[in-house]
């Protein structure tokens, strides 16, 4: 049995556990869920029936983790070797902007996509503000780093890296040159073309 079992479908946040488990160097078995027939495995680890969904089969029992970016920051814990966590100095910026994508970032980018969006009144409600000020802080970091920790690579790139490559493939993001630059990078790691070249081939399948 490999390490981890991994539940997910190519079309889904489960690309973004997919590069994590890459960069981390993990041995995983991948188990494919089908939206209309869920594995029952599945669902006893999840009853949300949500993927990504991981499962670590460690000494002392299976620990099921869920959630794309918890999953992500757990892998580099588990794999330290890999060297995706971050040292002392770099760690408010790898928590701050891991979640700041997971919480803002994304509600900006789904609120955008379903064309639902809080009125000036609401914005204090509502955990990203607005679309354009979640845009721009994102963009201010950026712009004047060459990973979201500084010079160097980590396992929060792999989440943030995520949400700005989804964004603005998909349009939603506007291309503005510090996230265009930043998925050009993301987008050269030997992981991350690996992973992608797995989800693509199985999306290819289902097409057929």
């Amino acid at each position: 049995m490999a390490d981890y079992t991994f539940f997910t479908n190519p079309m889904s946040r489960g690309q973004i556990a997919r590069w994590a488990l890459h960069e981390a160097g993990a041995d995983y078995d991948q188990v494919l869920v089908d939206w209309k027939d869920k594995p029952a495995a599945f669902l006893a680890a999840n009853p949300m029936g949500k993927v990504p969904t991981l499962i670590h089969h460690a000494e002392d029992g299976d620990r099921v983790v869920t959630e794309a970016a918890a999953i992500c920051l757990y892998l580099a814990e588990m794999h330290p070797e890999a060297g995706l966590l971050p040292n002392d100095s770099e760690m408010a910026d790898y928590y701050r902007w891991t979640f700041f994508a997971s919480g803002p970032v994304e509600q900006a980018i789904t609120s955008r996509s379903l064309r639902f969006e809080p009125t000036p009144e609401q914005e204090a409600m509502a955990g990203w503000g607005n679309f354009d000020r979640t845009m721009d802080a994102l963009e201010a970091h950026l712009d004047n780093v060459r990973w979201v920790c500084g010079d160097r690579f980590t396992m929060a790139d792999v989440y943030v890296g995520s949400s700005v490559d989804w964004g603005l493939n998909f349009g939603v993001m506007p291309p503005r040159r510090a996230f265009v630059g930043y998925a050009e990078r993301v987008q050269s790691r030997r992981a991350y073309k690996a992973a992608k070249a797995v989800d693509n081939a199985l999306i290819a399948e289902m097409r057929k």
